[in-house]
């Protein structure tokens, strides 16, 4: 009986779809699929696409549903890269090591181990984007294999070339499928993103419009200084805090995402010197640092990066006018703090003078709280020939009202 007639048999009811409706489907589909990007401030986009430009390997962390493989997909087409995927949850360990050719003479020989069809096509291509889906549903065998792709890029006898980027993704151990932790040696290879959705973008892509991905735009002459900046960042921090070189959590959890050790800390300093060579804004930076070397080494390294970029006191010393004061209130504090104690290293009556004129000027533009430590501070640096400038004047108010406040308070507080 020929199919169609069957059909109707057992489905008397039903029409039967002719191929033009068929191809009508299949027309409204590609309307459903047609989508443009636009040019749109994302940050963990940018975060994403400045860590695939420094050749690391990347971890997008986020609950099922929330957009990571529509975001590589997104990113492959962007960057006009093949994108190639490979569900980590259903290879074998063999897969990723290589599996073992026996030749005419073994004994001779060696049993060299054959590459997957999908690397030998990435090498043919010499360049694409390799996606490593479901990667914390991968048993423990499975990632250990995964070991020598991610750090040392080989499968089997097969060398992936330096075109090949690699970004993984997976989903939280409560939300996955048989989930595993990820094991410490193949969590500190990654640098970890969380990615989560924003409802901006998410309503403005189904409307037919994503956020577009594009590499960060090096400055060739900021080169050389990103590299010095990215390398006194981390080595000013881990000289003042060795313990930080190296910490392996105690808890699984966190073995299993973003913690320092000396291979994690190289990361953080290629990230800085990107993102510094691209002009990033605090928050990118912010994303990468923490997902390299977790969140309170991150923090660290940020707060140290930011007395960094501080202008020197003695530019203020010998220009109270010159230069601009931080808006940020606790890297204002710490220039204000620079300035007294530069003056204290090194007195003099026009360094003093100075000193105040500056913290008359903080006090007109800004908090004024942030000058009442540092103004009496100053105050007790006074030698016994140094006239009180007229600027003392101003501040007295302030640092009166701050000191009859903190009187007020240990009454208080004595009386409970």
């Amino acid at each position: 009986m020929p199919t169609r007639t069957l059909y109707a048999a057992l489905n008397p009811a039903d029409p039967i779809p002719s191929p033009a409706q068929l191809d009508v489907a299949e027309d409204l589909l590609t309307l459903l699929r047609d989508t443009t990007t636009e040019p749109r401030p994302d940050t963990q986009l940018e975060a994403l696409t400045l860590a695939v430009a420094a050749d690391l390997p990347v971890l997008l962390w986020g609950e099922p549903g929330i957009g990571k493989t529509a975001a590589l997909t997104q990113l492959a087409a962007a960057l006009d890269l093949p994108l190639t995927t490979v569900i980590a949850s259903v290879h074998e360990p063999s897969d990723f090591s290589g599996l073992p050719v026996v030749g005419d003479d073994p004994a001779e020989q060696g049993v060299p181990m054959a590459p997957p069809d999908w690397a030998v096509r990435l090498v043919r291509a010499g360049r694409g984007l390799l996606f490593l889906d479901e990667l914390s549903t991968a048993p423990p065998a499975v990632q250990a294999a995964l070991l020598r792709l991610v750090l040392e890029r080989r499968i089997g006898a097969l060398r992936l070339p330096p075109g090949v980027r690699i970004v993984a993704a997976a989903n939280p151990r409560s939300s996955a499928a048989d989930g595993w932790e990820l094991s410490p040696p193949l969590a500190n290879r990654f640098v970890h993103l969380q990615w989560t959705h924003d409802h901006e973008v998410v309503v403005r892509g189904l409307g037919g419009t994503w956020p577009r991905a594009t590499l960060p735009r090096l400055d060739p002459e900021k080169l050389p200084e990103a590299v010095d900046f990215a390398r006194r960042a981390v080595c000013g921090l881990l000289t003042g805090r060795p313990k930080l070189v190296h910490q392996l959590p105690s808890s699984e959890t966190r073995r299993g995402g973003a913690w320092p050790s000396p291979r994690s800390w190289e990361m953080a300093m290629s990230l800085i010197a990107f993102a510094t060579a691209a002009g990033s804004s605090r928050e990118v930076l912010s994303l990468l640092v923490r997902g390299t070397v977790g969140d309170g080494p991150g923090l660290e390294l940020l707060a140290n990066v930011d007395r960094m970029d501080l202008p020197d006191p003695e530019i203020f010393l010998a220009d109270p006018t010159a230069g601009e004061l931080p808006a940020r209130g606790d890297l204002r504090q710490a220039v204000l703090d620079g300035v007294v104690a530069a003056v204290r290293n090194r007195p003099d009556r026009a360094r003093w003078d100075a000193a105040w004129a500056l913290l008359v000027r903080a006090l007109e533009t800004g908090a004024p709280d942030l000058v009442v430590v540092p103004a009496t501070t100053l105050a007790s640096l006074r030698r016994e020939d140094w006239d009180v400038p007229p600027a003392i004047e101003q501040l007295a108010g302030v640092v009166t009202l701050s000191q009859r406040a903190d009187r007020a308070a240990e009454a208080a507080k004595a009386h409970r």
